[in-house]
């Protein structure tokens, strides 16, 4: 069970990867869905024997972070008309090298926290920081609207993989606010979008400075 937790902990930190080296949106969104839904399987395999709460925490992060989410963002950029990101402002071989850090300070931090001892795999810890890091580096590189919004996606998969850590011990009903509230945030930055590409027929982000009273 140890061996294939850090299986599916080796396969989230590659997803990190594979956003950060995408340009095309529609890799970059499935790559945060199929993130999504590895996250969903961890609870079951952290935290034996399957109960009730952990059944319903893992089928509700795999339907809102694998299906809903992603399909919200694909409907999106269908509606907005945008396929890649341009000019960001770390390319693929940066942003890697960005990621390479990332995952090295997750394992630093890891290794300085008793969390990683006595609460869970020290992967899931490192895993945990690597992806929040990430979802900063891909939230402050990009300059499409889109693209920020996954790296908010994977910003919260940081903090929900930490959560894991402690789900033994959190109520579930604090599990499942934390999904609530990425909902409401996903679906408020949707609409932002949405009112963004009909002002300014664009989803650069940096266009914003053009707004005036």
């Amino acid at each position: 069970m140890a061996a294939l937790t850090d299986m599916l902990l080796l396969l989230v930190l590659l997803a990190n990867f594979a956003v950060l080296a995408a340009s095309r949106l529609t890799f970059t969104i499935r790559a945060a869905a199929a993130q999504g839904i590895l996250l969903g399987l961890l609870p079951l395999l952290l935290h034996g024997p399957w109960s009730a709460e952990s059944l319903l925490l893992a089928g509700g992060t795999v339907a809102i972070k694998g299906i809903l989410l992603p399909g919200f963002l694909l409907w999106a950029m269908r509606e907005a008309a945008v396929r890649r990101e341009i000019e960001p402002s770390l390319g693929p071989l940066g942003s890697i090298a960005a990621g390479v850090l990332a995952v090295g300070l997750g394992f630093v931090l890891a290794a300085r926290l008793p969390l990683a001892g006595a609460g869970g795999p020290a992967l899931l810890v490192a895993a945990s920081f690597a992806t929040l890091l990430t979802g900063f580096i891909v939230l402050t590189t990009r300059q499409k609207a889109m693209t920020q919004v996954v790296g908010y996606l994977l910003l919260e998969n940081g903090v929900y993989l930490f959560g894991l850590i402690l789900a033994g011990r959190v109520p579930l009903l604090v599990e499942m606010g934390v999904l609530l509230d990425l909902v409401v945030g996903v679906f408020i930055m949707g609409l932002v979008l949405f009112h963004m590409n009909r002002e300014l027929e664009s989803l650069d982000s940096a266009r914003l400075a053009e707004l005036r009273d």
